[in-house]
Order: C-alpha cells, then sequence, then structure tokens
C-alpha cells in the first residue's frame, strides 16, 4: 500500500514547524523564514494583544541568506528596528 500511495498522491504535506516568539517592548516576533532553493527568504510575523485583540502583521523580504539562522537573526534586528521607528502604529 505504500507505493500506492506514493504514486497516487497520498503523502501528507509537511506540518509548519512551530515557531517560539521573541518578546520585545510587548511585542511578539515570530521568526520563519522560507526556504527557497537552498537558501533562505527572510519572514516572520509580528504580533501584540492591543485591547483584547490579537493584531498581526506579517512581512516577507526579498532578502535571501544561505542558512537559516541567518535569516532568522536578520530577521528579528528587522523587526526590532521597525517596532522602534514605528510602535503601534505597525497594525494600522
Amino acid at each position: 500500500m505504500g507505493l500506492f500511495s506514493r504514486l497516487f498522491g497520498g503523502k501528507k504535506p509537511d506540518q509548519p514547524a512551530q515557531v517560539e516568539p521573541i518578546e520585545y517592548k510587548g511585542f511578539l516576533i515570530y521568526q520563519e523564514a522560507i526556504s527557497e532553493n537552498g537558501q533562505f527568504r527572510i519572514a516572520g510575523r509580528i504580533t501584540k494583544d492591543i485591547a483584547g485583540e490579537v493584531k498581526t502583521h506579517r512581512f516577507i523580504r526579498s532578502d535571501v541568506l544561505p542558512s537559516q539562522s541567518d535569516a532568522d537573526e536578520f530577521m528579528l534586528k528587522k523587526a526590532q528596528m521597525f517596532i522602534d521607528q514605528m510602535g503601534d502604529s505597525i497594525f494600522h
């Protein structure tokens, strides 16, 4: 049966990895680099609970780096800078 499952599309899609957020000035930063052709695109989410509602800002940059850890670190630095510059207006 395993052979037929593989032949006829029985493969289950990969589950996205659970990402532990990093707290920064009341915001949660999720580092979610995207694997592309052996490199990693800088991507992630910034969230914050505002008046009982979780607001989310997702971004994907054009930059690609050779390792996921490099992409995640760069994303963290960019997210922190964005938070410092924009504050809660990120979500407007």
